[in-house]
């Protein structure tokens, strides 16, 4: 399955060029994992991969809304198929500007229980750090992110600063070394 995975996001998720990421700064490596998490069969692979990096004793999975969205709805459904209870939460950007003005969406576990933050492309780490601190203002215990794909440009670095473990099912190098095999060695 991880291959398989692999060569989806190699194929579909990534891009060799000249790139403004949403840092202002230039890259020749762009991942955009949403082709992958917004088909069916990347959901399947995805949903059963992340969800073996989910902490045991979690209550719920949760991500920063656009790109975790698929994410934590596929780990929930797998879990659920695997008869393991495991709530899907998402996590604004901004709080809701009306109604009960929440930050979080979804079936909210006790306080004091565990998260596991989803993210489906670490640079810096800012918008797993977001999630994290919207979670914790809330209640939660979050020990962990986990990524499909690790920029290797500071996350790692920003997560351990902020007590987090970092778990990634790939990292920047193996995508781009994994593109470069399909297009017969060139990136």
């Amino acid at each position: 399955m991880r291959q398989l995975l692999l060569e989806r996001l190699a194929g579909h998720a990534y891009r060799h060029g000249t790139f403004t990421l949403a840092s202002g700064r230039t890259s020749p490596h762009y991942v955009n994992c949403k082709p992958v998490s917004l088909s069916g069969e990347g959901l399947a692979l995805l949903g059963a991969l992340l969800l073996q990096e989910v902490e045991a004793d979690a209550a719920a999975v949760a991500g920063l809304t656009l790109g975790a969205d698929p994410l934590v709805s596929a780990v929930a459904m797998r879990a659920a198929l695997d008869g393991r209870p495991l709530a899907a939460l998402i996590v604004r950007k901004q709080a809701k500007g009306h109604g009960t003005g929440a930050w979080l969406e979804g079936p909210l576990p006790p306080a004091g229980s565990t998260v596991t933050v989803l993210e489906d492309v670490v640079t810096s780490g800012g918008s797993s750090l977001l999630a994290v601190n919207q979670l914790r203002e809330a209640g939660y215990r979050v020990n962990r992110v986990v990524t499909i794909v690790d920029r290797q440009e500071g996350g790692l670095e920003a997560m351990t600063e902020a007590g987090l473990e970092l778990r990634s099912l790939f990292r920047l190098d193996e995508v781009a070394a994994c593109r470069a095999a399909l297009a017969g060695g060139k990136a």
